[in-house]
């Protein structure tokens, strides 16, 4: 044992000496190469002075970087992310400016503005080396993954033996995208999971059949699809559409998934009268309250309360460890609030953070040469991608997936027992480039390459991991509402209100029939009620917009209006809005009915006698009618909920926001997310029925951590009852299909 210790000791001294040498190396190429970096004094010496002063200031900045920069970056826990990426640079230099300063061996000195350059260069060089030589030694790359990221610092998993479960949650990317990627090679790691036929019409197995022991281990290849034995290697894991609700978002997806309930959150956001507040599924306040709703619903604090990790998520799940999670980040800082832990873990290591900083830097100038393109190629349909959208981008794709990927393999190497994680790249990505972009395939492809990072880590972990990979909702194309039509859904409620618009609005075909159906039903011109007696402000209506749902709120009345109220309150606007030809359908309340569906040419269905065909809702697939009915029960929906126009042939939507890649309502793949899961576990469900909703797919989780005998959810007696009752309802539903 002595012997081994000694013999890693002496690698790790071996592994410092060259990455010491390899940075003094680079010190004297750069002060070759910089007129402004200066190794001698102005008299001159000699090259054996000029060598050691390279090798101490490069021993100096080495040790200033080991030492000085962690303490740096937690004394700036306030900064935000996107201005301390930003300092990351300025930081680098200094640590390099201080290393010239304090060199014993002699005069050196570099301006401000090479030292920054000098510095990124040497821990660049520096982390590869490093890097290189630790991927030689199985321990030494182990205990470099554990530097990256959060984790707890005890010795041993809780149950080393069982294995643990790992959930990567690819934002936005929906069951039809993923299979497309494969088939086009863009996800090699995904390919070789599904097997050889991955990307063809055997791409999806049955979810049933024959299905390995829970404990069963079966080893994914490191690279290619053959086995040992040089044949071809069977499929690891299967690949699984489910059916998200209405609200084919990640607050009400993730909420479900995470907290087994999805009760109450009609979309996105919207507005809840008794609070006078519009909620926002990604605003910390929102957030929070959303996760108290839901553990006061379910009785339990989630899937990861017991041994979890939750990262860059909008919920925590009940986890112990959180990175970057939103429903935390309004707390105080404290031992209970560790949501940018993660964060500033990984910018601790001054190599992470120059070699992040410069991926971001790339990825504001490839978004803006990309949009410059498509600018210039005048590419339909196209939304505004300026301001400040290159830097938000640049963080999505970039920062936060770094950080994120890091945590979760720190999780892995600590043994935790179940971990779940957002990439949010993709999302953000289409949904100004399009789902179907080569800017979100290039996306595509570094999402995989994470994948495939995370396996091999994996093989690094004192336990075996199981690796879900799964996704939230997907998105449906097509050019946004305002550019279709001139005028955005607020100004075509206000027009079938009665109530002034905007110039551009009265100019355009849909606000002109709009108006004109008003003028109709009040037997009055509008222009002259509107400027005579004005307008009373609490009788304006709040217009929300999800995606390609709409949300219409009366805030003056304090319950939900019925249909015979809206009518008798404004005679025009359900008929203006049933008929547009941009609008699919209008859920609102009814008094003699309790709720109706209205589609255009007066169609009006109760939801007692709705079913998915015929009528408004037949083109938007299986389930619509479910989903929509269950929305109707929820105490905050709408007076008026508004879906847009679904093209069936093309799947295009009509987003309500300025987005040509949407989700949040129904209408084609946005309502189609996946699951990717190892054939080590149980299949999701019998007989190649789909998952329905999030809160579906919270019970197969659950139900596959109790397949690997880790820890259980704690349950209250109600919430195990209402589980049960899932259970079977889920079973009832799988039979029938």
């Amino acid at each position: 044992m002595r012997g081994i210790r000694w013999r890693r000791f002496a690698s790790q001294i071996g592994r410092s000496i060259t990455v010491w040498a390899v940075s003094t190396v680079t010190m004297l190429a750069l002060a070759g190469l910089l007129p402004d970096f200066q190794l001698q004094s102005p008299d001159g010496d000699s090259a054996t002075r000029i060598a050691v002063t390279a090798a101490c200031g490069a021993g100096a900045f080495g040790i200033l970087s080991a030492v000085v920069w962690p303490l740096l970056v937690r004394l700036l826990l306030l900064v935000p992310a996107l201005v301390l990426g930003l300092l990351v640079f300025f930081l680098n230099g200094s640590l390099l400016l201080l290393a010239l300063r304090i060199n014993p061996s002699g005069p050196a000195e570099a301006a401000p503005e090479t030292a920054v350059i000098v510095a990124a260069v040497m821990s660049a060089v520096a982390s590869a080396t490093g890097a290189a030589l630790a991927v030689r030694d199985d321990e030494a790359y182990r205990r470099r993954l554990h530097r990256l990221a959060t984790r707890s610092h005890r010795s041993h998993p809780p149950c080393p033996g069982a294995p643990g479960l790992v959930c990567v949650q690819l934002d936005g990317v929906g069951h039809d995208v993923l299979v497309e990627a494969v088939r086009k090679g863009l996800m090699p790691t995904v390919h070789r999971w599904l097997g050889p036929d991955a990307g063809t019409a055997d791409a999806v197995p049955p979810a049933g059949g024959d299905v390995p022991a829970p404990h069963e281990d079966v080893p994914a290849p490191r690279s290619g699809g053959r086995s040992p034995g040089g044949g071809v290697r069977p499929a690891t894991h299967r690949l699984t559409p489910w059916r998200t609700d209405w609200s084919s978002q990640t607050g009400a997806s993730q909420l479900g998934i995470l907290h087994g309930t999805t009760f109450d959150v009609p979309a996105f956001r919207w507005y809840e009268k008794d609070r006078g507040e519009v909620m926002v599924c990604n605003r910390p306040t929102s957030a929070a309250e959303l996760q108290r709703r839901a553990m006061l619903r379910t009785g339990h604090g989630g899937l990861l309360t017991v041994d979890g990790a939750s990262r860059g998520n909008l919920f925590s799940g009940g986890a112990g460890e959180q990175a970057l999670v939103l429903s935390i980040a309004t707390r105080r800082r404290g031992p209970a609030n560790r949501s940018r832990a993660g964060y500033f873990a990984y910018f601790s290591d001054p190599a992470n953070a120059v070699r992040t900083a410069l991926s971001f830097a790339a990825e504001v100038a490839r978004e803006i040469g990309q949009s410059t393109r498509a600018r210039l190629r005048r590419e339909r349909p196209r939304v505004g991608r300026g301001g400040l959208y290159p830097l938000v981008r640049a963080f999505a794709t970039v920062v936060e997936r770094d950080v994120v990927v890091a945590a979760v393999m720190g999780d892995m190497l600590a043994g935790r027992t179940c971990v779940y994680a957002d990439l949010v790249a993709y999302d953000e990505v289409a949904h100004h480039s399009g789902p179907h972009s080569r800017d979100a395939e290039k996306v595509l492809q570094r999402l995989d390459r994470s994948l495939a990072l995370l396996e091999r880590v994996a093989e690094h972990a004192p336990r075996p991991y199981r690796i879900v990979v799964l996704s939230d909702h997907g998105q449906s194309p097509g050019e946004t509402f305002r550019s279709r039509y001139g005028l955005t859904l607020g100004d075509l409620v206000r027009a079938g209100c009665g109530l002034p618009v905007p110039r551009r609005a009265e100019r355009t075909r849909s606000g002109a029939e709009a108006r004109t159906a008003v003028r109709a039903a009040l037997r009055r011109p509008v222009e002259e009620r509107s400027e005579r007696h004005g307008t009373a402000p609490h009788r304006e209506p709040v217009v929300l917009a999800s995606g390609n749902l709409g949300l219409v709120s009366f805030p003056d009345v304090p319950h939900r209006m019925t249909k015979e109220e809206i009518d008798a309150r404004h005679p025009g606007l359900l008929t203006t809005l049933a008929n547009h030809p941009g609008i699919g359908f209008l859920l609102v309340r009814s008094e003699e009915h309790g709720g109706v569906v209205l589609g255009a040419h007066g169609a009006e269905i109760p939801l007692a006698g709705l079913d998915d065909e015929p009528g408004p809702l037949a083109r938007f697939g299986p389930g619509a009618a479910d989903t929509v009915r269950r929305t109707h029960s929820f105490p905050h929906t709408a007076d008026i909920m508004v879906n847009s126009a679904y093209e069936p042939a093309d799947g295009e939507v009509l987003a309500f926001e300025e987005q040509i890649g949407s989700h949040g309502g129904l209408g084609g793949a946005q309502s189609r997310p996946f699951l990717l899961s190892p054939r080590q576990l149980s299949a999701p469900v019998v007989d190649g029925a789909e998952p329905a909703g999030a809160e579906h797919v919270h019970r197969v989780l659950r139900r596959w951590l109790r397949e690997l005998d880790g820890p259980q959810v704690p349950l209250t007696g109600n919430a195990e009852n209402a589980e049960n009752a899932g259970n079977a309802e889920d079973t009832e539903k799988e039979r029938a299909a």
